[in-house]
Parts: structure tokens; sequence; C-alpha cells
């Protein structure tokens, strides 16, 4: 397996040349296309990827420890599938519109200036998980671990108090109809 550090790849696009199989640690990404690439079994550590296209990229058994993600473009992303060992990510001004994070332990994950919308969250682990300035839109949280997360920035979230964990997790009152939209009640 090869093994790359501290280097940096910029406008690859890597749908003519697939990236190679290997490690990749320290590493940046920067105006690169994935898109609908095969990332299964790489391994990231300490990388970044910047500005690129990641949207329906396989991630089958791939590692992210400790990835950041700027401005990237993430459709339909089915991070449930990824390493479970060390996971752990940020996002910040992404659009990560219809991916699954299903049953993933993802404890302490930022996500900032992201659309999420069409995400499945259903049995995530996103316990003290910090969501500033997120739009939710149709997002699906069952069996979710809300715990002391931080929802107060953000807006268009449903999600039900009697099917999640939200214990002293934070809410605005402008978007607090989210948690009660099961009621069809109306808030004025």
């Amino acid at each position: 397996m090869d093994y790359f550090e501290e280097e940096t790849f910029e406008q690859e696009d890597y749908t003519r040349s697939p990236l190679r199989t290997g490690e990749y640690e320290e590493c940046s990404f920067v105006n690169c296309n994935f898109s609908d690439c095969d990332l299964s079994g790489i391994e990231f550590t300490n990388c970044e990827f910047i500005d690129c296209n990641l949207s329906n990229v396989k991630l089958n058994k791939t590692v992210l420890q400790e990835v950041v993600f700027k401005s990237c473009k993430m459709i339909g992303i089915l991070f449930e599938n990824c390493n479970p060992f060390g996971l752990s990510f940020q996002f910040e001004n992404c659009s990560l519109n219809h991916a699954s994070f299903y049953q993933q332990k993802i404890k302490k994950t930022i996500f900032r200036n992201t659309s999420l919308q069409n995400v499945d969250f259903s049995e995530c682990d996103l316990s003290q998980a910090f969501f500033d300035n997120c739009d939710f839109t149709k997002a699906k949280f069952e069996r979710t671990n809300l715990e002391k997360a931080n929802f107060k920035t953000s807006k268009n979230y449903i999600i039900d108090p009697e099917n999640n964990n939200i214990k002293k997790a934070i809410f605005s009152i402008e978007n607090i109809q989210g948690l009660l939209n099961k009621y069809n009640i109306i808030i004025d």
C-alpha cells in the first residue's frame, strides 16, 4: 500500500485517473473532482479537502480520521460504510445533502454553515455535536443521540423528543417548532 505524507493535490480530476489506494496523512486536496469515485479502503488521517466535489463517492471501509471538509460538494455520500474506528471529521460551508450517517458514532462533530437536507442521522451518536448555521430540511432523526448537541443557530430541523435523546441539547426559541411538529400545533 502506498503512503503519502504532507502532500498537496490540486485541481486533480480523479474521475479520469483514480486516486491511488493507500494511506494519506496530513495531505491537502484542493479543487479536486472525486465525483462518483471509489475511495474504498483508502486511509485519510489529518487531511483536508477544500473546494472539492465528492458527490456520490464510495467509502466502503474508508478511514476518515481528523479530516476537514471545507466548501465541498458532498451529495449522496453513505458515511455509514466508513471504517468506524477513529471516525472523525468536520464540515464547513459544505453541501452534504442526501447523505447518510446511519448508526455512526460521531460525537463532538462540528458542522458549520452546512446544508444537511435529506440527511439520515438515524441511530447515530451525535452527542455534543455542534451545528452552526445548518439547514436540516427533511433531515431524519430517529433513535438518535443528540445529548448536549447544539442546534442554536440552525434551522428547519424536525426532531421528535420522544424518539431521540435530546437531554441538555441546545435549541433556539425561534426554531422550537421543530421539536413540536408531530403535535400539529400552531406556535404564534
